[in-house]
């Protein structure tokens, strides 16, 4: 806990302290807005999860950020249940592996030397707006602010309380971290798997950390029948894995951006904003439905609305919509275009590793996707060149086996 404790007025106040509210406090905090921060665990706090960022996260974060980096990645050893291993490397990193509680710790400390406000451990119960501002309740104060930011995760309570139209969309996941000691890693120290047979409709992973594995499986579709069976299988099937412990996984949702999100949208209905209120990160859903990538689109989002919370004197609802706007513009439009690849790869997913073999270059042009040197908008018309052809043989091919 830090900050002026006897204070209860604040310019914006943010429910949820990971990688979107911190992003938005530190921002905030900077541009010379009194900020207030609540999370209801303590940092740091351990969390199971993947813990990948894309290497484009490097255009967001300062150089810092490097020092609670686990590994670098820079291959990526698909397989097809567990067999027929294809390596697919880049010269430069694609991406970077953490541990949440560090990672995530890291940015509350630059959201504190900000200069934010932060109460931990106290948890958020009601939250009402006017036309004055807004007002958040927990168990223990009452804050008052010109606007609240939800950063508080899949399960949000601002967005329950502030979007109840909202589109509860999560896809389901499961995941383990697998101790194995400093200097043993697989499938590699810089390469991470992924299983593109591993789930129904979905995808499985293992993720290499200084000291340990972030194994997990997910489904992207609404209702996975017995996803624990499906954990167990691609264990069992994952030769890398044997002779080592695989702990109890924990479930959690992976809030993915859906046609859900986009249909409310064109029906008229905000999804990120309301009134005084924004949703960021995985409480706005803003996790990207091929890979389910979501703590860079949380970075990002927080820095979105900061901005254009800061290009608004007045602090208003107003500003908010230039948030929007900006989501429009810079990161749905790549949803939509991701949301479309996954929905053939998870559909037919022994046919999208076949065109990961035969076409590794659009693997590569992906890289850069993850790198930040292209969008998934500008690499879809190239790849779908590359494959129009070769799918409608493989379609055909797949209609055969069955």
């Amino acid at each position: 806990m830090t900050g002026r404790q006897g204070r209860t007025t604040y310019d914006v106040i943010i429910v949820g302290m990971g990688p979107a509210g911190a992003s938005a406090a530190a921002a905030l905090s900077r541009g010379g807005l009194a900020v207030l921060g609540l999370d209801k665990d303590t940092h740091p706090r351990y969390k199971v999860c993947g813990g990948g960022l894309s290497a484009r996260i490097e255009q967001l974060l300062e150089p810092g950020f490097r020092s609670v980096v686990e590994q670098t990645i820079k291959g990526v050893q698909f397989v097809h249940r567990g067999r027929d291993p294809l390596l697919i490397e880049s010269s430069e990193a694609i991406a970077y592996m953490v541990m949440r509680d560090r990672f995530d710790h890291y940015l509350v400390q630059q959201a504190i030397h900000a200069g934010t406000d932060i109460r931990t451990g106290d948890s958020v119960e009601g939250i009402t707006q006017d036309s004055t501002g807004v007002e958040v309740l927990t168990g223990q104060r009452r804050f008052r602010a010109h606007v609240v930011i939800g950063a508080d995760g899949a399960n949000s309570l601002v967005a329950r309380q502030l979007f109840p139209n909202r589109s509860q969309y999560r896809a389901p996941a499961l995941e383990s971290e697998v101790q194995i000691g400093e200097g043993r890693h697989f499938p590699g120290s810089t390469t991470i798997l992924v299983d593109v047979g591993a789930a129904r409709q979905g995808y499985g992973w293992i993720f290499p950390k200084r000291e340990c594995l972030s194994v997990g499986v997910g489904e992207f579709r609404r209702k996975a029948t017995n996803l624990r069976a499906t954990f167990e299988r691609f264990v069992k099937e994952e030769r890398g894995l044997s002779g080592w412990e695989v702990p109890r996984p924990v479930g959690h949702p992976i809030p993915a951006y859906s046609e859900a999100e986009r249909n409310q949208r064109s029906e008229g209905c905000s999804t990120f904003v309301n009134g005084r209120a924004a949703l960021i990160g995985d409480a706005g859903h803003l996790v990207d439905p091929l890979f389910g990538e979501g703590i860079y689109y949380a970075v990002r989002s927080g820095q979105m609305v900061a901005r254009a919370i800061l290009a608004d004197k007045q602090v208003c609802a107003e500003s908010l919509l230039a948030y929007e706007a900006a989501l429009e513009r810079e990161i749905l439009p790549d949803f939509r275009v991701t949301g479309r690849i996954a929905s053939v790869v998870y559909a037919f997913p022994r046919l999208a590793f076949k065109l990961l073999r035969r076409y590794q270059e659009v693997v590569q042009a992906y890289f850069r996707v993850l790198q930040g040197h292209t969008t998934a908008a500008q690499f879809l018309p190239d790849a779908k060149q590359r494959l129009k052809a070769s799918v409608n043989d493989l379609l055909l091919e797949a209609l055969q086996m069955r």
